[in-house]
């Protein structure tokens, strides 16, 4: 079976797992603990024999997701446990790809910070306690 660039309805008449090519993560890309819990997600997916080990370790990732992350991407986690009990873990993923599109901007605006600073740090003065203790008065 194969997707081309135009829209198609498949109707599946029996509990199948399909995964597009493009929701698809390769083990090299999965360096972030949203990525990582996608990952496992996506494994329990695809891999029908390793489902019931990989509930566990999901499950225990997703809830510490859900203790970082804020507003709706805490929504999306939980969506993402609820399915992931059930055994959809298609519809975990999807519920998680919003959360992985956050957690990418978060990591972007974190990276831009740091350079940011470190050409700061280049081009501002060395702070001493005696320049500390003269703004402070000022």
């Amino acid at each position: 079976m194969r997707n081309s660039g135009r829209r198609h309805v498949l109707t599946i008449e029996s509990q199948a797992d399909v995964i597009r090519g493009q929701d698809l993560l390769d083990p090299e890309g999965i360096a972030t603990p949203v990525r990582r819990v996608y990952f496992l997600i996506q494994t329990a997916l695809t891999r029908a024999d390793l489902r019931e080990d990989l509930l566990g370790p999901i499950q225990k990732q997703l809830a510490v997701l859900a203790t970082v992350f804020a507003g709706g991407s805490i929504a999306q986690i939980f969506e993402a446990a609820n399915f992931v009990s059930i055994g959809d873990f298609y519809k975990a993923l999807r519920a998680l790809r919003p959360v992985m599109r956050h957690e990418e901007e978060i990591l972007e605006r974190l990276k831009t910070s740091a350079a940011m600073d470190m050409g700061q740090a280049h081009a501002a003065p060395p702070v001493s306690p005696e320049s500390i203790s003269h703004a402070a008065q000022s």
